[in-house]
């Protein structure tokens, strides 16, 4: 054990976690997202829902400045008549610990796109329908210390 480290972080999250560089990205899906299709770095963290995990992690993982947008979202697919309302929840979560992160919004398959091009991605127990977000990673600054 060690101290200030979330207990819902696994050793194998931390070590990705740590591995990671700037500007790298970190997938956190849903329970319905094809990650093992699109990836072959998947942690798994069924039954834990993606808000407890992104906090946790949050506590860790600085956000990266040097771009327009911190995270991303998969948008709606046209024609789809669910309202994300998790996203909120993250957005609440993202300003909790960066006020000035900022959100994105990536089409479905521009963003599995993208996830394939990610360090890693963390398949969730999380049931929310589009519930699936990117974090880019950025650098520990003065203020994060």
């Amino acid at each position: 054990m060690l101290k200030k480290i979330p207990k819902l972080l696994s050793p194998e999250l931390v070590r990705v976690l740590m591995e990671m560089g700037h500007g790298d990205e970190l997938v956190l899906a849903d329970a319905h997202f094809p990650g093992h299709a699109l990836h072959n770095r998947v942690l798994r963290y069924d039954g834990t829902g993606i808000p407890a995990l992104l906090d946790a992690i949050l506590e860790l993982l600085p956000l990266d400045h040097y771009v327009p947008h911190q995270a991303a979202f998969m948008t709606v697919v046209e024609g789809d008549p669910s309202v994300p309302e998790i996203w909120s929840v993250y957005e609440a979560i993202l300003g909790k610990h960066d006020s000035r992160a900022t959100v994105e919004y990536e089409e479905r398959f521009d963003f599995y796109n993208r996830s394939r091009q990610s360090y890693a991605v963390v398949v969730t127990g999380e049931e929310a329908l589009y519930g699936n977000i990117i974090i880019k990673k950025g650098v520990v600054t003065a203020e994060d210390r």
